[in-house]
């Protein structure tokens, strides 16, 4: 009997949209395809960290939950460190769920990256803090403040390797499933806001101060389409710069699978839309099941 390949899950950042990682992981469980190593970007370092450790069902019941006034209370608002939010939740977070304290103490191989501020490299956390390496790997510029560690200052991973294949490579896999939240099905990078819309950034905007309140876009005139503000037009950079990465690693490191989402009426800070994220996990599984039977 031919021995089975050694599976590795690339688990791609994508902020909210991360959340469809959840609905790939069980649907994969429901398969019988359980990964040998795990190496994450962002939110998929968060939630591989999650499943990594068997604490994948306690994230979901924490996701599911979250409304947009329960997402409020997360936000820890800091001018002064690099981002918009200190990011200090994340800790929190995963003390929480029960998550060991080191990447040594999980059932998994498992990795992050994230990216070095002064050179701009990647950076693979393999072993040492557990948090430190997810808080680290989420540092979304411009929104969530880099993070000081091993002599570093580091940001999300998403700006060097935003679909991991090569962490995952390095680690042992034989075979790669890769996960990219950011996929753009319909070809849209931005959608115009809808004003009248809860979202994850209409939150944030409230917790602005008064004069920061501009940060939000709004409509110049009866005859002019809302313009978009700067939180939008940040979230959408981040969006193209990740795509444009992710389609020049992808062409180098193909993956064995890609599981690509369908969520571009998802910003990035959308953290209370979870089921509609992982319903999603659960459709991309679905529609390649036969190529991922193919690597059992």
């Amino acid at each position: 009997m031919a021995k089975r390949p050694r599976i590795g899950l690339a688990l791609g950042s994508g902020g909210a949209r991360g959340y469809c990682h959840i609905g790939v992981l069980r649907a994969l469980d429901e398969m019988g395809i359980r990964p040998d190593v795990i190496a994450g970007c962002s939110m998929g370092a968060l939630v591989g960290a999650a499943y990594a450790g068997g604490r994948l069902a306690q994230l979901e019941k924490w996701a599911r939950a979250l409304t947009p006034r329960s997402f409020l209370a997360l936000v820890d608002l800091r001018f002064s460190g690099g981002g918009l939010v200190e990011g200090r939740e994340i800790f929190t977070l995963m003390e929480k769920l029960g998550l060991p304290k080191t990447i040594a103490e999980l059932d998994l191989p498992f990795a992050t990256v994230a990216t070095d501020l002064e050179t701009g490299r990647e950076v693979w956390l393999r072993d040492g803090p557990l948090n430190m390496a997810v808080r680290a790997s989420a540092a979304l510029p411009g929104i969530i403040s880099p993070l000081y560690h091993g002599e570093q200052w580091l940001l999300d991973g998403g700006m060097v390797n935003p679909v991991p294949v090569s962490l995952a490579r390095a680690m042992g896999a034989d075979v790669i499933i890769a996960v990219n939240p950011n996929a753009k099905l319909d070809g849209a990078l931005w959608q115009a806001p809808d004003l009248q819309k809860s979202s994850g950034l209409t939150s944030l905007q409230a917790r602005l101060p008064e004069a920061l309140q501009g940060l939000w876009p709004g409509k110049t005139s009866a005859d002019t389409p809302a313009a978009p503000g700067y939180l939008e037009v940040l979230s959408t950079s981040i969006n193209i710069m990740t795509e444009h990465i992710r389609r020049a690693r992808m062409a180098g490191e193909p993956p064995q699978v890609m599981l690509s989402a369908d969520l571009s009426d998802l910003s990035i800070l959308d953290f209370h839309e979870a089921d509609k994220a992982i319903a999603d996990g659960e459709r991309m599984v679905e529609e390649q099941k036969a190529a991922l039977q193919r690597l059992l």
